[in-house]
């Protein structure tokens, strides 16, 4: 398909695939892809490793705050990066999936991580996913999708993901996450009015990805 320049903005619930997703969607479209929730967790994982984020969650914001202007958090060949080190790995326990919800409800932070993607996005020609692309960070965006599962269906996947986790551990902490994703006062999770919704609980990637081409089709008058 020969897409336009556009931005894709994927917005959903955790653990919905919408990193899979964009992640396939970018290679299919020679796009490239922006993972917003690795910049919050690398973040999160800062604040963990510096102290600034209790064992109750409790976060530090002023030192927070100061300590991120000399954070040198990027996208690397591996994924994602604090200065030489790959922090891929480390980003996807659970452990940092725990408090990572808190910390993005930090304006601060928040404002940190925005405006590392919208460097990105001045050129077009990418798929970002998020919790707030298509609301907060880039509201122009050509194209918005929504993607939502059933919540044990998610619960299958993140567990999939973590040797040695429990569905029940996973399931709670997917439950709490979206009860703060949603209700904090900083760029909640919310459907963006012009968005189109994606239930996934019963597709396979490919039948995802022939979804977007006919949605893609369609919107931009494309023969596929």
């Amino acid at each position: 398909m020969n897409i336009p320049d556009i931005i894709i903005a994927i917005d959903g619930y955790s653990s919905t695939g919408k990193s899979s997703f964009a992640k396939v969607i970018a290679k299919e479209f020679s796009f490239l892809y922006l993972d917003s929730g690795a910049l919050y967790r690398g973040v999160t994982l800062f604040a963990i490793e510096n102290g600034f984020i209790s064992d109750d969650n409790t976060i530090d914001v002023p030192e927070l705050t100061s300590a991120m202007n000399g954070l040198d958090l990027h996208f690397g060949p591996q994924g994602t990066y604090i200065g030489e080190r790959c922090i891929e790995k480390e980003i996807r326990g659970l452990a940092v999936a725990g408090k990572v919800s808190p910390i993005a409800t930090v304006p601060q932070v928040r404002a940190f991580v925005d405006s590392k993607l919208r460097e990105f996005g001045k050129k077009k020609r990418i798929v970002m996913d998020g919790r707030d692309i298509g609301t907060t960070v880039f509201p122009q965006a050509e194209l918005k999708i929504f993607m939502t599962a059933d919540p044990m269906v998610r619960a299958q996947r993140r567990a999939a993901e973590m040797p040695g986790a429990s569905i029940e551990d996973v399931l709670k902490n997917l439950e709490e996450r979206d009860y703060i994703d949603s209700h904090r006062e900083v760029s909640p999770l919310t459907q963006a009015e012009d968005a189109v919704v994606l239930d996934n609980s019963d597709m396979t990637m490919q039948d995802q990805v022939e979804w977007l081409k006919a949605l893609i089709s369609e919107r931009f008058s494309i023969n596929q």
